[in-house]
């Protein structure tokens, strides 16, 4: 694995990847369009797993063409303390009607790397602006032709913070991100793993729409992404996606979901106050493709101009299929790449034409 999920998040960063090589060679792509930008695949890796600008050239070098700089905010946020990444006893799909029931972390390795289900608690810290801004433009310079660097960014609000200050702040990071080097900017309103409140904005139509306004004006220019979690209705989505629609470029969906997770003694594995936590992974597939469908159809109905952008559990070439024959603009990966480094060029040689 890349990520050494028993060392602490400041040791990956200062440490990782975990990758010894070789670098494979990479199968030759026709180039095609993402949010106007040509890239050599529309094949890439969510908000999460980067963490700077070593980690944006190792997967780079590894085929992945649309990059995301993991979450950054205007102020240095630290991370929680380990735990911080689990597998889970999960083999199957996980029932989205069904959240309120516990699930199990694993004791031992998973049976098949190829089909995990994690949970993650971080709690999206980030480094100060003086230290990851400079690291964006080294990252920036670290692509090779036909690929994209996104920078996904969020608010700090606070307890009965001003709502109006949160929004603005969304829009300063976009300004931020895009003086720092970004392609495109994502506003990530959906974190599943912190105990604070910017993690279910998306659920709100008419603050998403006013977020992706003030990124709109501060990227000046640059596509704007929204990060999105998992809706429990088709409705709701409508009702983003038209709130969204001319001031974000597209929305990335689905950012997995908030679910209790225990150890053997059914205790929480993350610990007191920990009790929620992200999960992702093979078991969020389904639910994930299910968001994705009912969002195209919904921007092909209404007329919107917002591309889709899938990601929830991707593993393979069948899943990359199911989210590119739905519609998908592009599709990303978040865990899969720790596991399976090799993952890019496996679906490259299977679908160059993605």
């Amino acid at each position: 694995m890349t990520y050494r999920i028993d060392r602490s998040y400041d040791w990956n960063y200062d440490n990782g990847p975990v990758f010894d090589g070789p670098f494979p060679d990479l199968p030759a792509t026709p180039q095609k369009d993402f949010l106007g930008l040509k890239v050599n695949s529309r094949l890439g890796i969510a908000a999460g797993l980067l963490l700077n600008s070593r980690w944006i050239e190792v997967y780079g070098r590894l085929g992945f063409d649309i990059l995301t700089y993991k979450t950054v905010r205007n102020r240095y946020r630290k991370c929680y303390g380990l735990p911080n990444w689990v597998t889970i006893e999960q083999d199957d799909q996980i029932d989205p009607g069904r959240l309120d029931e516990a699930q199990r972390a694993r004791t031992g390795p998973p049976p098949d790397l190829r089909a995990v289900t994690s949970s993650v608690s971080f709690g999206m810290p980030s480094k100060a602006p003086e230290e990851w801004m400079p690291d964006v433009a080294r990252a920036r310079a670290a692509l090779r032709p036909g690929q994209v660097l996104i920078v996904s960014v969020v608010a700090s609000p606070e307890p009965g913070g001003d709502v109006s200050q949160m929004i603005g702040e969304f829009g300063e990071l976009a300004a931020m991100a895009r003086e720092a080097g970004a392609q495109v900017v994502e506003g990530n309103l959906s974190c599943p793993n912190v105990c604070t409140a910017e993690g279910d904005i998306f659920l709100d139509a008419a603050l998403s729409g006013k977020i992706a306004e003030a990124m709109h004006k501060g990227a000046d220019g640059l596509p704007v992404l929204l990060k999105l979690g998992h809706f429990a209705d088709s409705a709701t989505i409508a009702q983003v996606l038209r709130a969204v629609d001319g001031k974000a470029s597209g929305v990335v969906m689905v950012n997995g979901i908030s679910r209790r997770v225990v150890d053997g003694d059914g205790l929480p594995v993350f610990g007191e106050g920990r009790e929620l936590s992200g999960i992702l992974g093979h078991g969020i597939h389904g639910f994930s493709l299910d968001n994705v469908k009912t969002a195209v159809d919904i921007v092909s109905s209404d007329k919107l101009s917002l591309d889709i952008i899938a990601v929830g559990g991707v593993s393979g070439v069948e899943d990359a299929a199911h989210y590119f024959d739905a519609g998908a603009a592009a599709v990303m990966m978040g865990s899969a790449p720790m596991f399976d480094p090799a993952l890019a060029v496996t679906l490259k040689q299977a679908r160059p034409d993605w």
